[in-house]
């Protein structure tokens, strides 16, 4: 893989350009996060070389100058809501987050659940818990008018019916688990309530996407509307800092629409030369200064887009997408000249189902196929068996090869995976007998504990994560969380196994 960025170019330019923001308010600066403060895999996919965890490493390097709010929508809490990517709900997604900010030996004291209603049980019962874990907890109610009506908002039946956070570091990043938990309104809330009791503070955003000081037809801000896809996000040039400096500059939809109200509030709270000027005046995102080879990141930009898309259809034939988000991707697809097929694994895989039908190989009458690209470039395909399902089989034909294992040898003793197999399909009652990809990984862990052959396949598992994958059915939701852990990328075509018709 090309590395097309510089991780500790990227720690130096943006940790420097915070702290230049926090002395421009007097060093009291709460600062929006927004996007994924860790595990951030959009931008490693799109920016080869960038680390999942640079955020936060960045973050690290301010030191004792830095602290965080947590905050979440209490609706959020209170329903349950599930976030797929990481498979749970975002009360645990606060609590993952408290830890793991925390885990990187920066300070989190406090979490707020805003929009809060005393009528919700399960957000109270939320509150109760993280109290007992030592957490302070902050109570923020809806607020009347927010974010037009200024006068109410600015005034102690607006901001100041929220009690104040109490921080003590010059810079306090404001977090949350997803999108709408109300970080922008808890820093106006902390901007007001400092400047009431005399304490100079300002407000910035720091996010990744859209980068703005890249083309707006560049791929790596195209990839970023192919993941806003579902919410209907777009990237535009940002029209305030055009008509203010003539500079062109990226930046998206809902901050370039929401510009004018926030600019009114912020000249309210602040000094008039601290106003700014646009939305990108407003943001400090330093990424695309370290960006070291363009064309390696438009390349993986490209390739994002094609998995957006292909995700999309798969998504739209499980009832997990709309119409309108499927075709929000196909276009953007026609606008790249994109195809499937430009994903180097999708045509191997459907390559490989075609020969197992004409060869009437399979399970049940079903051929299924997947391919993997190794480290290497090199590409291995696994179709579906009696033993093996095509995601299994594939995986272990991966192995075998990092390792060097010749193809005839087998590490896996047919005798234990058959009575597995059996077991499935009598004692369970499985419709699907043939392993799947966890199922796979304990029995291969058992092989090597008889087989040098098989542990050596086994401890080359890690080298799988970050490869490409692609099925040609969909997958199922077990094999699914076990090429989750494996840290593949994987996508798959829109179709459901099932017999061939038979002409």
């Amino acid at each position: 893989m090309k590395i097309g960025f510089d991780n500790d170019k990227y720690i130096a330019l943006q940790s420097e350009a915070i702290r230049e923001r926090a002395a421009r308010f007097g060093n009291k600066l709460y600062l929006e996060i927004g996007g994924k403060l860790i595990q951030d895999l959009h931008a490693s996919r799109v920016l080869p070389g960038f680390e999942p965890d640079v955020k936060i490493k960045m973050l690290q390097s301010l030191g004792d100058q830095m602290e965080f709010i947590v905050c979440a929508f209490a609706g959020d809490i209170e329903h349950g809501k599930y976030r797929a990517d990481f498979g749970t709900t975002y009360d645990e997604e606060v609590l993952r987050l408290v830890d793991d900010i925390r885990s990187h030996g920066l300070v989190v004291r406090s979490v707020v659940l805003t929009r809060f209603d005393q009528s919700m049980r399960a957000a109270s019962a939320f509150a109760d818990r993280l109290r007992a874990a030592g957490l302070s907890v902050y109570l923020h109610s809806a607020l009347h008018g927010y974010p037009a009506d200024v006068d109410s908002i600015l005034s102690d039946d607006g901001f100041g019916r929220n009690p104040l956070i109490e921080t003590s570091a010059p810079i306090v990043g404001v977090v949350a688990p997803g999108p709408g938990s109300g970080k922008l309104a808890t820093c106006l809330s902390q901007v007001w309530h400092e400047n009431r009791r005399g304490v100079p503070a300002g407000y910035a955003k720091y996010e990744t996407f859209p980068v703005w000081n890249v083309p707006l037809s560049h791929p790596l801000n195209v990839a970023y509307e192919a993941a806003t896809a579902d919410i209907e996000d777009f990237n535009q040039i940002d029209p305030f800092e055009l008509e203010a400096t003539g500079r062109t500059a990226v930046n998206y939809n809902r901050d370039v629409e929401a510009f004018p109200i926030l600019r009114a509030l912020l000249s309210r709270l602040l000094p008039p030369d601290q106003v700014y000027r646009s939305p990108t005046d407003m943001g400090v995102n330093k990424v695309g200064f370290a960006i070291v080879d363009d064309d390696a990141v438009q390349e993986a930009s490209r390739q994002e887009i094609v998995r957006r898309h292909l995700k999309g259809q798969a998504n739209l034939a499980l009832g997990r997408a709309t119409k309108e988000e499927a075709a929000r991707l196909r276009a953007i697809m026609t606008k790249t000249g994109l195809r499937d097929t430009d994903r180097v694994v999708v045509s191997p895989a459907r390559e490989a189902a075609q020969a197992g039908e004409a060869e009437g190989r399979g399970f049940g009458g079903v051929c299924c196929a997947a391919a993997i690209q190794l480290p290497d470039g090199s590409i291995v395909t696994g179709r579906n068996s009696q033993l093996l399902r095509s995601a299994s089989a594939a995986i272990l034909n991966a192995v075998k090869a990092l390792a060097g294992v010749p193809d005839p040898i087998e590490l896996l003793p047919k005798a234990v995976v058959r009575s597995v197999t059996e077991m499935k399909a009598g004692l369970l009652g499985r419709r699907s007998s043939n392993l799947n990809v966890e199922e796979l990984l304990i029995a291969l862990a058992i092989s090597a504990n008889m087989n040098s052959i098989a542990a050596l396949a086994l401890e080359k598992l890690p080298a799988l994560k970050g490869c490409e994958m692609h099925m040609t059915h969909l997958t199922s939701a077990s094999d699914a969380e076990g090429l989750r852990r494996l840290g593949l990328r994987v996508t798959c075509d829109p179709r459901f196994p099932k017999k061939p018709q038979r002409r």
